[in-house]
């Protein structure tokens, strides 16, 4: 397999402040990297300074505050970039169902004004985080890269529309563009309305958390530092130019196993609260990732029970200091 050596590099991350942009500024940094991490920091991701405040005195590293909807600061920041990771996104799928032309806007305008600057500033390749939802509810499983695409929500479809385009300025612009279809993330730093993070909020304020449906939807759960690792696998990996990849870790957990284990974990006692199914659901998914591990030479590392006390113990920690910060 042949490798572009990422140490020294100058590198852009979009959504650097976000929940996988900010692991995967971290690990960049580490590989020896010059990184600038591009982000609004849009308040629905809640304090993202946490994110990347310990990197401020790095010398490695710049942090622009700027939105991919806002071509001319997004391209300015470009300059003499060799390697653009696009994680920047309006995710999830409730939220987009409500504000269907933010996510359009954020997700499609915001990829096409990445492909244009990093076309005008001659960036080597991009690495674009898609989604699972893109297929939306599976024919059959494990869901293979081949599988057809019918997304059944506003997100899922933004995705895919945005990952067309990658694929389509890869073919005529010649721009080296790799897609990762991200299955549901997890981890420390994820986003309020993330299942594992809504289900530990509402058990330590000794609340009912909330199920969507009857419990029995199933998900691929995928800790965020195998997504990382995976993205940087892309990055290296000549290979991986022109191609889409699925990052799963390759089982299904339930949701209803996800909050037993929640509430088992944090000593709550109460049961879940049960309401309907939301538009643009599907029932599982379960990723095929034999690509990911053939071309990237990645393989996932942490199980979900693993993965899972890692981030009740950070989350544990974050909830501590906000009971005890003085009120504003």
């Amino acid at each position: 397999m042949k490798l572009v050596e990422l140490a020294h590099k100058r590198v852009l991350v979009t959504g650097g402040a976000g929940f996988v942009g900010s692991h995967l500024v971290d690990q960049l940094l580490g590989l020896g990297c010059q990184v600038t991490s591009y982000d609004n920091l849009d308040p629905f991701y809640g304090e993202k300074s946490r994110n990347y405040g310990h990197n401020l005195k790095n010398p490695s590293f710049r942090f622009v505050e700027g939105d991919i909807r806002d071509y001319e600061r997004l391209s300015a920041t470009m300059k003499k970039t060799e390697l653009v990771f696009h994680e920047a996104a309006q995710a999830g799928v409730r939220y987009c169902i409500a504000e269907p032309m933010k996510a359009h806007e954020v997700n499609v305008t915001g990829t096409m004004n990445v492909l244009l600057a990093a076309k005008q500033n001659k960036v080597k390749k991009i690495v674009y985080a898609s989604s699972s939802s893109i297929f939306g509810v599976p024919q059959k499983v494990p869901i293979t890269e081949n599988h057809p695409t019918n997304p059944t929500s506003i997100y899922g479809a933004t995705k895919l529309a945005a990952e067309k385009y990658c694929h389509a300025m890869s073919q005529t612009d010649g721009i080296a563009v790799t897609s990762l279809r991200y299955f549901s993330v997890y981890g420390p730093r994820g986003r309020p309305d993330q299942v594992t993070h809504a289900f530990a909020e509402k058990v330590l304020a000794g609340e009912q958390p909330v199920i969507y449906g009857n419990g029995a939807q199933s998900r691929d759960f995928t800790y965020v530092s195998d997504i990382v690792s995976a993205a940087i696998f892309a990055g290296e990996a000549e290979e991986a130019n022109g191609e889409v990849f699925n990052i799963g870790y390759g089982r299904e957990i339930t949701i209803m196993e996800v909050v037993n284990k929640v509430i088992s974990r944090l000593g709550g006692e109460m049961k879940p609260k049960f309401l309907p199914l939301y538009a643009g659901d599907f029932p599982r998914t379960l990723a095929a990732n034999e690509k990911a591990t053939r071309v990237l030479r990645w393989r996932p590392a942490v199980g979900f029970d693993e993965g899972l006390g890692r981030f009740l113990d950070w989350f544990k920690e974050r909830y501590s200091e906000r009971r005890e910060a003085p009120p504003s």
